[in-house]
């Protein structure tokens, strides 16, 4: 199953060298533009630095990103990456519907995969999956990210899991490339199956903290362990 998308991808995964890159930028620049090349007026890692610009100001729509964009100063869209244009040598950002078709093509597992923060630091990772908002169209459901989070509230690594099927199926997918070594994995109880049990315990060294409910049985049979609620 791809990292990255619902469909299957050509596009590698990036890899641990492009994680330690330094600079935000210079890991961007390791995904792939989802658009065209031709026709293209602002460059994919300028797009990306702005909408999370805007989304640490407190922009929480894409409407609310154009706007913050379109007051930024001229020094901010030069250390954004913008170039000058026209006679006048004046930055312009992308538009609304450019950082929409952006951030809707381009892949989530990418981007949490170049930003995400290391396992090293942390003794216990949360698995837990939800629907990005707003990225539901007329064609398709809304895209369903099951994500892997540190005890500090840092995501690791996320995955878009396809359509048609749900977390149980990707939940390996997500945390097979990291390290896992007496590391504790909690989940909710949609994940709280033998096999997860099995995989983390014989395959990554880990330990596990699962949720069973009152339909489960109450104890899984590889360590770790189960906390029942009635």
């Amino acid at each position: 199953m791809c990292r990255q998308s619902a469909t299957v991808c050509l596009v590698k995964s990036p890899s641990r060298e492009h994680r330690e890159l330094p600079g935000t930028a210079a890991r961007l620049a390791c995904l792939p533009d989802p658009r065209a090349r031709r026709g293209r007026r602002h460059g994919l890692v300028s797009v990306l630095l702005t909408a999370a610009c805007a989304v640490l100001a407190g922009a929480r729509s894409y409407m609310a990103i154009g706007q913050w964009a379109r007051h930024a100063p001229q020094d901010t869209l030069a250390r954004l990456g913008f170039h000058p244009r026209g006679p006048l040598g004046l930055r312009r950002a992308a538009s609304v519907s450019t950082v929409r078709r952006v951030l809707a093509g381009v892949c989530p597992g990418g981007l949490a995969d170049l930003l995400g923060d290391s396992l090293a630091r942390t003794e216990s990772v949360a698995v837990d999956g939800k629907a990005a908002r707003g990225s539901r169209t007329d064609v398709a459901p809304a895209a369903h990210l099951l994500s892997a989070v540190t005890a500090a509230g840092r995501t690791v690594s996320q995955l878009r899991v396809p359509d048609k099927t749900n977390e149980i199926t990707a939940f390996a997918s997500l945390l097979d490339p990291f390290d896992l070594t007496g590391t504790v994995v909690t989940a909710d109880a949609l994940h709280t199956q033998r096999e997860h049990a099995k995989w983390l315990v014989e395959a990554k060294n880990a330990h596990y903290l699962l949720v069973v409910k009152g339909n489960q049985p109450r104890r899984l049979i590889h360590g770790g362990f189960a906390a029942w609620f009635p």
